[in-house]
Parts: structure tokens; sequence; C-alpha cells
């Protein structure tokens, strides 16, 4: 299973990226095969990188991830996973069982994919159809923390 951190920084606080690369680096045994992190400023903006030691302070929310291969293993499903328009962000631990069925429902909507991932069939779900919708359709064992910028929400989903 993959590794999944953060830290929502308190009222007149922001996430230090030293603090967030120590939670990344307390769950590495869990993703041996790549890791990444972003952080989410007040005025919405996104930095990912390629692991905590690059991102700055001064965030309201910081993501890392630490990632276990299993459906595609390339650089297609690395993690923080970013919209091309910026907007929403994913990371996530687990495997959706349905994310063939439901790429070809959100293809047939218009819906274009850039990897063969599960990860990015779930964030392209979570964008166009938003979590309500989302979720009763997903079949697996997950978590997730998905980031809407433009709404400027921060959810925590998991499978019942």
């Amino acid at each position: 299973m993959c590794g999944i951190a953060g830290i929502i920084a308190g009222p007149n606080r922001t996430v230090d990226a030293g603090e967030l690369a120590r939670l990344s680096a307390a769950v590495a045994h869990r993703g041996p095969d790549d890791q990444g992190a972003c952080t989410w400023t007040a005025e919405g903006g996104i930095a990912a990188a390629p692991d905590c030691a690059a991102l700055s302070s001064g965030a309201r929310v910081g993501l890392a991830h630490r990632r276990l291969s299993i459906i595609d293993t390339g650089p297609g499903g690395h993690q923080p996973m970013v919209t091309p328009d910026g907007r929403h962000v994913l990371i996530t631990n687990g495997e959706i069982y349905n994310y063939l069925e439901l790429r070809q429902e959100l293809e047939a909507e218009g819906a274009i994919f850039r990897t063969q991932s599960d990860t990015e069939v779930l964030l392209i779900a979570l964008a166009r159809w938003g979590v309500a919708r989302t979720l009763p359709r997903l079949t697996g064992m997950f978590a997730f923390a998905f980031v809407d910028t433009a709404a400027r929400t921060l959810t925590l989903g998991r499978e019942l």
C-alpha cells in the first residue's frame, strides 16, 4: 500500500516543509517506488514537487505521497496528480477495482486521459462529477485527499 501524509496549518500558521518531510519519511516503507508532495497556499495556488525537500514553507496545506506501484507502474502514476488546469489535486492509496468502467463513462463524456492509472480516473471523476456523485460509484480499497482550489476545499475519503 502507498503511504500518504498531510498537514493542515491552523489559523496564523503555515506548513513547515521539514515537518511534511518527516511525516513522509515515516510512511516511506509503504511506498518504495516513488514519492511526491505538494502545498496549497491561502491564495489557492498549488506547488507540486518530486519530494518534500523541494517545497518551500509557508502554505496552508501540505500533502505527501509515497508510492507502491500497482497499476500503471510507470511515471504516469506519479502523485500528487494534478488536473491539466491546475484546479484539482489528488493523492490516494489503494486500488479502484472498477476504474476501467468509470474510465469508459468519463471518456464517453469527453474526458481525455494521459495515463493508464486508476488514480487519474479517480481524479477526473472527482473533478467532473464531484465527491457526492463519485464516491457511491467506486468499488475498491482506497483512501484519498482531494483538493479543489476553486471551491477552496480539501476532502478526505475512503471506502466503506
